[in-house]
């Protein structure tokens, strides 16, 4: 008795340390984070060069890192798209900075995020300042970007990938029928294809027909303008493209998609010969993450136009990293309605959609917003199915030409794993109900009311979704029902069709909100959600990448099933969700 009070004694003054030690620890970096929170001044020497290095991320806030200053990068690691923009923009301005190195060889970020960046640095040009591009390797996208600098140079053994775009697609059916689960689909539209995956093989004509529409208007418009900031006809370069013609460093010299192959020391004395240095003269190179904290983009007005942002999934609740929660988007839609210095709304919107209740509970608050004051949406890399379903409230909508939208469809999802339970792992299940029809259940199979009602359900809700889209675009809902049946459009097609307004970048979006709301002279711009605090990041970090490491240790390789179920599992339920991703190939 003595031993064991000895010892559990032992364990409580170990657990009672433990826990005095995390919260001494949070303490102590939640302080070395509040002093850094204040930040120093950073000074920009004369004849400096802006430095922006290959990012891991691009979203569309910035997540600042207030310990940045004791643990530097050697990488600008993330940026926000909103601050990189107000960055280079500054740049364009600033006497100091006389022009900028892209160093950038992948970029992990959409299409239109990558063309919103392009934007900027070629309007940075318009200052007459020079923009040089260089890495060992350019990715599709990365070199999509670098078309906008001056040159483009690479590295002498490096590479080029120019080899157009691609659409993956993983199909479970084969799986679900060696495991004896059955998918149960019900949907409305030929084209809502994100169900294809759990009852067929391959793609249907429908998806393949506008997976290809999609991906041949979205690489027309890269090609179009990587003709035009390279001076390559447009069908070289689909020649280029389809036949992978570049395969070396020196067949991109050859076809001019590169202007030379240059070693690092060769570059930096193209450097100093712009700038006016002597030989091994010091460059000022300096980050973007240091060059963002040299300036203030505070304006101060009465007058206000709020970006609210919905980057993610959609989902009920609260936002999270990656979802776009209706429960705070409504909140900030409300405050914004309600306050009378915000004099219009711009909703920029990324998101594939998600859960059908999370987009209609938001439309009903946009909608009250639109008969206060202007609401523009600004759709970003993706603005699909229940991203388009917000879109729709709006009075204005804004795409890029290369802008996934539309997919106007709905569908459920229900699987049954009574045979996979009883046959493949011995377990028998029983139900007792009080009606003919109740909860459905995956340990059963529905019955055919149930089926019944679930595609009543589902046709109901698609009524809802192409009138609701009917009258904001001022449009039949037979006409409506033409481009919809969840079919994807790229902005191009999409302002063809009626289900976009206007053709332009976030910056026109804001100018748009300025002038509806007659304030285009005279305003200042404020964000929302606001970000959340290091110390909430912190804790959720740390929440996340354990359980991360006990999956993967529990897991091993077996936890991309998971995920892959986990994924499956968010499809549950009704949902307005675009099918897939595209990818640079």
């Amino acid at each position: 008795m003595t031993f064991l009070k000895s010892f559990f004694a032992s364990c409580l003054g170990s657990l009672a340390a433990l826990v005095i030690f995390i919260l001494l620890a949070v303490i102590l970096l939640t302080g070395i984070a509040s002093s850094l929170s204040t930040p120093k001044e950073v000074v920009v020497n004369d004849n400096s060069v802006l430095h922006l290095r290959s990012f891991a991320s691009i979203t569309e806030l910035e997540q600042e890192n207030p310990f940045e200053e004791l643990f530097p990068s050697t990488d600008d690691q993330s940026a926000g798209l909103i601050k990189l923009k107000q960055t280079i923009k500054h740049a364009k301005d600033d006497s100091k900075i006389k022009g900028i190195y892209l160093n950038v060889g992948q970029i992990q970020a959409g299409l239109v995020t990558v063309e919103e960046v392009r934007e900027s640095i070629l309007d940075f040009r318009q200052s007459g300042k020079w923009v040089i591009a260089y890495s060992d390797f350019f990715t599709e996208g990365a070199y999509y970007l670098a078309t906008a600098a001056d040159k483009i140079y690479m590295y002498p053994e490096g590479q080029v990938e120019f080899n157009g775009l691609a659409s993956d697609i993983m199909f479970f059916k084969n799986m679900l029928d060696k495991l004896e689960i059955k998918a149960e689909v019900f949907k409305v539209g030929d084209f809502k294809s994100a169900v294809e995956p759990f009852i067929r093989e391959n793609m249907s004509d429908e998806n393949r027909l506008q997976l290809n529409s999609l991906l041949g208007s979205i690489h027309s418009e890269m090609l179009q303008k990587v003709s035009e900031a390279r001076g390559i006809p447009k069908t070289k370069l689909k020649e280029i493209a389809d036949k992978m013609l570049v395969q070396s460093a020196n067949d991109a010299v050859t076809y001019k998609l590169i202007d030379s192959l240059l070693y690092d020391d060769q570059i930096k004395d193209d450097f100093r010969n712009r700038l006016g240095l002597k030989k091994d003269e010091k460059i000022s190179l300096v980050k973007y993450s240091q060059y963002k904290r040299s300036f203030s983009s505070y304006k101060t007005s009465e007058n206000e136009v709020a970006v609210i942002v919905a980057d993610g999934e959609i989902m009920l609740g609260e936002s999270t990293d990656g979802t776009v929660g209706s429960t705070t988007i409504m909140k900030e839609l409300s405050k914004a309605r309600a306050n009378s210095k915000v004099k219009a709304i711009v909703l920029r919107i990324n998101s594939p959609g998600g859960v059908f209740q999370a987009g209609d509970q938001m439309w009903r608050e946009i909608a009250l917003a639109a008969k206060e004051k202007p609401v523009i949406a600004s759709m970003g890399d993706l603005a699909a199915s229940g991203g388009y379903y917000m879109a729709m409230a709006c009075d204005t909508i804004v795409a890029q030409p290369t802008t996934i939208t539309g997919s106007i469809g709905v569908f459920a999802v229900l699987f049954d794993l009574s045979k996979f339970l009883n046959n493949k792992i011995g377990i028998t299940t029983e139900e007792v109900k009080t009606g003919e029809v109740s909860e459905p259940s995956m340990i059963r199979p529905l019955t055919e009311i149930e089926k019944s009602i679930f595609q009543k359900q589902v046709d109901g809700i698609y009524e809802t979704f192409t009138s609701k889209a009917a009258g904001g675009r001022r449009m039949s809902q037979d006409d409506i029902k033409k481009i919809a049946s969840g079919r994807v459009w790229s902005g191009t097609q999409a302002k063809d069709n009626g289900l976009v307004d206007v053709l332009g970048n976030l910056e026109d979006a804001i100018r748009i909100a300025a002038q509806k709301g007659k304030v285009e002279k005279d305003y200042k711009l404020k964000f929302y959600p606001q970000p959340k605090s290091f110390f909430e990041r912190f804790v959720g970090e740390i929440e996340q990448n354990t359980r991360a490491r006990i999956l993967q240790n529990e897991l091993g390789d077996q936890l991309i099933w998971y995920n892959q179920w986990k994924q499956v599992k968010n499809y549950q339920g009704v949902q307005t969700r675009l099918p897939w991703n595209l990818k640079f190939n």
